[in-house]
Protein backbone atom coordinates (compact mmCIF):
# COMPACT_ATOMS: atom_id res chain seq x y z
CA UNK A 1 0.00 0.00 0.00
CA UNK A 2 1.54 3.16 -0.82
CA UNK A 3 1.06 6.06 1.14
CA UNK A 4 -0.74 9.09 -0.37
CA UNK A 5 1.27 11.40 1.68
CA UNK A 6 4.77 10.54 0.05
CA UNK A 7 6.85 13.48 -0.65
CA UNK A 8 6.52 14.28 -4.45
CA UNK A 9 9.36 14.71 -6.40
CA UNK A 10 10.29 18.48 -7.63
CA UNK A 11 8.41 19.37 -10.27
CA UNK A 12 11.36 20.28 -12.45
CA UNK A 13 13.90 17.47 -10.70
CA UNK A 14 15.43 17.11 -13.99
CA UNK A 15 16.57 20.18 -15.07
CA UNK A 16 20.28 20.34 -15.02
CA UNK A 17 19.92 17.44 -17.12
CA UNK A 18 17.98 19.37 -20.01
CA UNK A 19 19.98 22.30 -19.40
CA UNK A 20 20.90 22.54 -23.34
CA UNK A 21 17.53 22.07 -23.89
CA UNK A 22 16.19 24.73 -22.24
CA UNK A 23 18.52 26.79 -24.13
CA UNK A 24 17.73 25.54 -27.39
CA UNK A 25 14.06 26.04 -27.10
CA UNK A 26 13.90 29.50 -25.54
CA UNK A 27 16.45 30.60 -28.80
CA UNK A 28 14.07 28.99 -31.23
CA UNK A 29 11.21 30.66 -29.29
CA UNK A 30 12.83 34.10 -29.58
CA UNK A 31 13.86 33.93 -33.02
CA UNK A 32 10.22 32.93 -33.97
CA UNK A 33 8.89 35.42 -31.53
CA UNK A 34 11.03 38.72 -32.81
CA UNK A 35 10.64 37.46 -36.56
CA UNK A 36 7.12 37.80 -36.18
CA UNK A 37 7.04 40.88 -34.09
CA UNK A 38 9.49 42.60 -36.97
CA UNK A 39 6.95 40.67 -39.22
CA UNK A 40 3.86 42.46 -38.21
CA UNK A 41 5.11 45.94 -37.18
CA UNK A 42 7.48 46.75 -39.41
CA UNK A 43 6.15 44.95 -42.70
CA UNK A 44 2.51 44.90 -42.23
CA UNK A 45 2.02 47.76 -39.75
CA UNK A 46 4.02 50.49 -40.60
CA UNK A 47 5.11 49.52 -44.41
CA UNK A 48 8.64 50.46 -43.94
CA UNK A 49 9.95 47.66 -45.70
CA UNK A 50 9.22 43.70 -47.05
CA UNK A 51 11.48 40.72 -46.42
CA UNK A 52 13.01 41.33 -49.98
CA UNK A 53 12.88 44.74 -51.19
CA UNK A 54 15.16 44.33 -54.18
CA UNK A 55 11.99 43.13 -56.74
CA UNK A 56 8.47 44.40 -56.56
CA UNK A 57 6.30 44.87 -54.63
CA UNK A 58 4.41 40.88 -55.13
CA UNK A 59 7.19 39.38 -54.71
CA UNK A 60 8.15 41.84 -51.37
CA UNK A 61 4.81 40.23 -49.67
CA UNK A 62 5.55 36.79 -51.03
CA UNK A 63 8.76 37.07 -49.26
CA UNK A 64 6.57 38.36 -46.48
CA UNK A 65 4.52 35.13 -46.69
CA UNK A 66 7.36 32.97 -46.15
CA UNK A 67 9.28 35.29 -43.73
CA UNK A 68 6.45 35.12 -41.52
CA UNK A 69 5.79 31.34 -42.11
CA UNK A 70 9.14 31.19 -40.47
CA UNK A 71 8.42 33.01 -37.40
CA UNK A 72 5.13 30.47 -36.97
CA UNK A 73 6.94 27.22 -37.69
CA UNK A 74 9.85 28.58 -35.28
CA UNK A 75 7.63 29.16 -32.77
CA UNK A 76 4.97 26.55 -32.44
CA UNK A 77 8.23 23.81 -32.77
CA UNK A 78 9.50 25.86 -29.49
CA UNK A 79 6.52 25.26 -28.02
CA UNK A 80 6.28 21.12 -28.58
CA UNK A 81 9.80 21.24 -27.03
CA UNK A 82 8.70 23.24 -24.17
CA UNK A 83 6.16 21.04 -23.59
CA UNK A 84 8.55 18.05 -23.82
CA UNK A 85 10.15 19.62 -21.26
CA UNK A 86 7.59 19.73 -18.79
CA UNK A 87 7.14 16.79 -19.53
CA UNK A 88 10.60 15.56 -18.68
CA UNK A 89 10.44 17.41 -15.77
CA UNK A 90 13.38 19.75 -17.19
CA UNK A 91 12.24 23.25 -17.78
CA UNK A 92 14.20 25.56 -16.54
CA UNK A 93 12.34 28.86 -16.47
CA UNK A 94 15.78 30.92 -15.95
CA UNK A 95 17.81 28.99 -18.60
CA UNK A 96 14.61 29.68 -21.40
CA UNK A 97 14.57 33.00 -20.68
CA UNK A 98 17.90 33.15 -21.18
CA UNK A 99 17.45 31.54 -24.59
CA UNK A 100 14.82 33.78 -25.54
CA UNK A 101 16.80 36.51 -24.75
CA UNK A 102 19.90 35.08 -27.00
CA UNK A 103 18.22 34.24 -29.67
CA UNK A 104 15.98 37.33 -30.17
CA UNK A 105 18.89 39.77 -29.63
CA UNK A 106 21.04 37.06 -32.80
CA UNK A 107 17.87 37.58 -34.94
CA UNK A 108 18.25 41.12 -34.45
CA UNK A 109 22.00 41.70 -34.90
CA UNK A 110 21.91 39.59 -38.37
CA UNK A 111 19.06 41.33 -39.65
CA UNK A 112 20.78 44.54 -38.52
CA UNK A 113 24.31 43.38 -40.38
CA UNK A 114 23.91 40.71 -42.61
CA UNK A 115 20.44 41.68 -44.17
CA UNK A 116 20.70 44.90 -43.85
CA UNK A 117 24.17 46.08 -44.47
CA UNK A 118 25.80 42.90 -46.49
CA UNK A 119 22.74 41.03 -48.43
CA UNK A 120 21.06 44.38 -48.60
CA UNK A 121 17.87 42.40 -49.16
CA UNK A 122 16.06 45.64 -46.84
CA UNK A 123 16.98 48.46 -45.19
CA UNK A 124 14.76 49.51 -41.61
CA UNK A 125 13.13 52.13 -43.55
CA UNK A 126 13.68 54.20 -46.47
CA UNK A 127 13.73 57.66 -47.93
CA UNK A 128 15.19 59.02 -44.16
CA UNK A 129 18.26 59.43 -42.54
CA UNK A 130 19.37 55.48 -41.88
CA UNK A 131 22.44 55.87 -39.23
CA UNK A 132 20.00 56.47 -36.00
CA UNK A 133 17.71 53.48 -36.93
CA UNK A 134 20.68 51.13 -37.61
CA UNK A 135 22.43 52.16 -34.34
CA UNK A 136 19.52 51.94 -32.40
CA UNK A 137 18.38 48.47 -34.11
CA UNK A 138 21.47 46.80 -33.63
CA UNK A 139 22.29 48.24 -29.95
CA UNK A 140 18.83 47.36 -28.97
CA UNK A 141 19.84 43.83 -30.23
CA UNK A 142 23.21 44.17 -28.15
CA UNK A 143 21.47 44.67 -25.13
CA UNK A 144 19.19 41.28 -25.69
CA UNK A 145 21.99 39.29 -26.22
CA UNK A 146 23.46 40.59 -23.12
CA UNK A 147 20.86 40.05 -21.27
CA UNK A 148 20.59 36.28 -22.82
CA UNK A 149 24.48 35.66 -22.07
CA UNK A 150 23.74 36.89 -18.19
CA UNK A 151 21.11 34.89 -17.60
CA UNK A 152 22.59 31.80 -19.10
CA UNK A 153 25.71 32.52 -17.51
CA UNK A 154 23.98 32.49 -13.78
CA UNK A 155 22.21 29.21 -14.39
CA UNK A 156 25.73 27.62 -15.44
CA UNK A 157 26.16 27.51 -11.40
CA UNK A 158 24.41 24.55 -9.86
CA UNK A 159 22.51 26.76 -7.26
CA UNK A 160 20.60 28.55 -9.32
Amino acid sequence: MTNTYEKQKPKHENRFQYKKQNMWTGILFGLGVVAFIDEVIFHQLLHWHHFYDKSTAAIGLVSDGLFHAFSFFATIGSAFLLADLHRKHGFWLKRWLGGIFLGAGTFQLYDGIIQHKFMKLHQIRYNVEILPYDIVWNIFAALLIIIGMVLLLQTNQKGR
